[in-house]
């Protein structure tokens, strides 16, 4: 005799959907940080032409460890990664190398920098600032100065930080204190900018040079 068929039911448990996780900043990092470690680790051992069996005996680690830290599966203890360093053959800093945050870079391509107003533009000089980063980093200017048939000499300058000229294009003489430099295409002047400092002569016209600005950290513009 046939047993009757059971009917079952689908019932809800009331168990939650599923739920994405927070991950806290902390946590991320440290994340970010075992990645950066394992990437290193990985390069340097196969630069070496070690399989990772013969890198874990140089080190003095598990093969199933030296594997873990590759794959960003472990965090490392200070004694592991200077045992890391030391079987590696590189300093410990080498294992972080590209852990910095994101750096700052400008790029401004020929013909748009942008064009500073100042002293020497009603006399015919035309400035363009090559970039400048924000921040604690704003301390080097980089400009191009380009004299011209209209350009006369100006008044001389002075202000705090040291200041490197490179000529690019025509003849000029340049000031600095009491004392005169000729500079030709290739020619560096490397002063001290408290001193005042500005052309004297322009010789040879049209006139292209880079003059940049290192000011230091207490400056205030």
């Amino acid at each position: 005799m046939s047993q009757p068929a059971i009917r079952r039911e689908h019932r809800d448990t009331g168990d939650p959907a599923p739920v994405q996780r927070e991950v806290s900043p902390d946590a991320a990092a440290e994340a970010g940080l075992e990645r950066v470690i394992g990437d290193q680790v990985r390069r340097l051992r196969a630069a070496s032409g070690l399989t990772v069996g013969e890198a874990a005996a140089k080190i003095g680690i598990s093969k199933a460890m030296l594997s873990k830290i590759e794959n960003a599966q472990t965090s490392c203890s200070l004694s592991t990664l200077a045992r890391l360093a030391a079987g590696l053959d590189v300093p410990v800093t080498s294992l972080f190398r590209g852990a910095d945050a994101e750096r700052e870079a400008v790029f401004t391509p020929a013909g748009h920098g942008a064009v500073i107003v100042g002293r020497g533009t009603r006399v015919g000089h035309h400035y363009e600032l090559l970039g400048g980063l924000r921040g604690q980093h704003k301390r080097l200017e980089p400009v191009l100065v380009t004299l011209t048939e209209s350009s006369e000499t100006f008044p001389l300058f002075q202000h705090a930080g040291t200041e490197l000229l490179h000529m690019l294009e025509g003849v000029m003489v340049y000031g600095h204190g009491d004392a005169e430099y000729t500079l030709r295409p290739g020619d560096s002047l490397l002063l001290d900018g408290e001193g005042p400092h500005g052309p004297n002569e322009l010789v040879r016209l049209p006139i292209r040079f880079l003059a940049v600005t290192a000011y230091p950290d207490n400056h205030v513009e």
